[in-house]
């Protein structure tokens, strides 16, 4: 991925003043800084498939998120706070660095190629993968089970000598930093 430093108007007008199909470091820091813009980001990702997405759903739908809760729970106010920053803030910013297409007269926003870029900086999972932070967490909790086992005498094997008890705890963090090497330079662009 190319990082170039583009030239951004200031002008108010509604065409996006980032016409390089690249993004900015400063640029990719800018959209992911805010929460509302990565999950805008992850919603348009999951509706890929349709030409364009209404505000109100998008909305809608990040609310639910941010309140940990169905789409059908969100209440009225849940949903306009969500809907008032997107109009005014997130949305014209993502537009401006051509990450989406906006018609705010419509309530529309399309994905456009740029927001493909931000993947690589985003946890995507597919089905049901675990996230390999969660996954070192699993790790860590066997591994302290098996000292306490050792520790407590439950576990004959281990309870004569700390040493085996670390060595098995040292192979487990080794068998997954090496997973999880191999794992992300398979995804590398």
């Amino acid at each position: 991925m190319q990082l170039e430093q583009p030239e951004l108007s200031t002008t108010g007008g509604t065409e996006p003043t980032n016409r390089d199909t690249t993004l900015s470091q400063d640029s990719v820091f800018t959209v992911l800084s805010n929460a509302r813009r990565r999950f805008a980001i992850k919603y348009l990702n999951q509706h890929a498939t349709e030409d364009r997405v209404e505000l109100r759903d998008l909305a809608e739908q990040i609310a639910a998120w941010e309140n940990d809760i169905p789409v059908e729970e969100v209440t009225y106010k849940q949903r306009k706070r969500v809907y008032t920053s997107l109009y005014q803030s997130h949305l014209p910013k993502l537009h401006e660095l051509d990450v989406v297409e906006y018609d705010c007269n419509r309530g529309t926003i399309e994905r456009t190629e740029t927001v493909d870029e931000l993947d690589v900086y985003l946890e995507v999972l597919e089905g049901d993968e675990i996230p390999w932070s969660d996954f070192a967490v699993g790790v860590a909790a066997v591994n302290a089970a098996f000292v306490v086992a050792a520790a407590a005498g439950v576990v004959p094997f281990f309870a004569g000598s700390g040493f085996a008890t670390a060595a098995v705890g040292a192979g487990l963090f080794l068998v997954v930093a090496l997973a999880h090497t191999v794992y992300t330079r398979r995804r590398r662009l």
